[in-house]
């Protein structure tokens, strides 16, 4: 009967860093003040080991190979400090990578995969109670900012029907059209127009959005055109308007 040839695995490590990581915890180096010659002694025997199986060698690992050789013998020259300063930066990317692998192994933990999983979306209720609670004179300010002089008579508790009463008579709604007519009178009397003049004496809100979508209206369709500084506005056909003027009269 045939002999059975022994076999066994080697680990793999996906790279010089992990087996260096491997080594330090086997060995149980200090991995703040690491033993160069007990470490390239194990990395070499791990990299004999693996040529022995038919490894395909990776270029990394032999460069990490080469790299702790030279600590080693910088280390045995009699200015070993750049050896050091190489040992110190080695150990400090060795810190690094192992606090990242912890990183990786707890999100690894945390990853739940297919374990949990959604059928069908299931509707929340959502509850739109107003929960917050706001001083009276945040809410007397507020009430003010929405264009209104004053406020309604009365208790300010229990006076939202009124609010809403004081807000429909006070409301209203300039039409674009009344502000082209508005802005075409101005070239009457001038050939260009300061818009910020035009914008001075409005203050109610929709008074001010209307004008600025007339003149958008205007300069659109090449009636009045704007100054390259965007101060004035002028007509370049007044003549034109003049003349309608004199004709309607």
């Amino acid at each position: 009967m045939a002999a059975q040839s022994l076999s066994f695995r080697l680990p793999v490590f996906e790279g010089p860093m992990d087996l260096l990581l491997s080594l330090i915890a086997k060995h149980k180096l200090n991995i703040h003040d690491i033993e160069i010659s007990v470490l390239l002694e194990q990395y070499l025997l791990y990299m004999q080991q693996c040529a022995e199986q038919d490894y395909e060698l990776a270029g990394e690992f032999l460069e990490m190979a080469a790299r702790l050789i030279w600590m080693k013998t910088a280390a045995l020259l009699p200015r070993p400090e750049e050896a050091e300063a190489a040992k110190k930066e080695l150990e400090g990317a060795l810190i690094e990578y192992s606090l990242c692998k912890l990183a990786a192994g707890r999100l690894r933990d945390l990853w739940l995969g297919d374990l949990l999983f959604v059928r069908k979306p299931v509707k929340l209720p959502v509850d739109m109670t107003y929960l917050r609670t706001h001083e009276p004179e945040i809410l007397i300010t507020v009430f003010q900012g929405m264009g209104l002089k004053r406020m309604p008579q009365g208790e300010r508790e229990g006076n939202a029907a009124r609010i809403q009463a004081v807000v429909q008579a006070n409301h209203h709604v300039t039409s674009v059209g009344s502000k082209v007519v508005f802005l075409l009178r101005q070239f009457f009397t001038a050939e260009s127009v300061s818009l910020t003049l035009l914008f001075d004496g409005l203050t109610d809100r929709s008074d001010r959005v209307a004008l600025f979508l007339a003149i958008l209206e205007l300069t659109r369709a090449g009636r009045t055109r704007i100054s390259d500084d965007g101060t004035e506005i002028w007509m370049p056909n007044r003549d034109r308007l003049l003349q309608g003027r004199k004709k309607a009269r």
